[in-house]
């Protein structure tokens, strides 16, 4: 089995156009995945997505962007893997399908048709201020708590 197939997969989702306070906190939360060894999983474009992104690959991460259209140099420049799916929203789904973990950071409706699909399919979800749906999200107070967190839930 390949090392990549061993590793936890760890979705980020949030805003695709943010604050420079969420971009921070979102490449936070990419630095923490990356020095736990794991993969990090978004949508590979802007905001908290390249955020994450961006801090992953700071402290030597791997990154896999799973694009709404098909064009793979619409991905951000600190995307390893690029994945056009060619389905627009719907890439969503195969997010939340790709991720063993979910953290989600403050988002619109893209976010929480993410947390929708992540409660549905019984993936843990781990919250840095994103929206406050259901008693299963579990809530961090920030990145580490939330990495920490996250990997808790998966190797239980």
């Amino acid at each position: 089995m390949s090392d990549s197939k061993k590793k936890i997969y760890v979705g980020v989702i949030g805003a695709g156009h943010c604050t420079q306070k969420l971009r921070k906190l979102s490449a936070e939360v990419g630095e923490e995945i990356a020095k736990a060894g794991a993969i990090l999983v978004c949508g590979g474009l802007d905001g908290v997505m390249k955020g994450a992104a961006q801090g992953a690959k700071s402290e030597g991460g791997t990154t896999i962007g799973i694009l709404p259209g098909t064009d793979k140099s619409e991905a951000n420049e600190f995307i390893d893997y690029v994945v056009c799916s060619g389905f627009g929203e719907a890439r969503n789904l195969i997010i939340i399908r790709t991720a063993d973990v979910v953290i989600a950071l403050p988002g619109m409706f893209g976010t929480l048709s993410e947390l929708g699909f992540a409660l549905k399919l019984k993936k843990p979800v781990v919250s840095l201020g994103s929206w406050d749906i259901d008693d299963k999200v579990i809530k961090a107070e920030n990145a580490k708590e939330a990495v920490k967190l996250a990997l808790k839930k998966v190797r239980q």
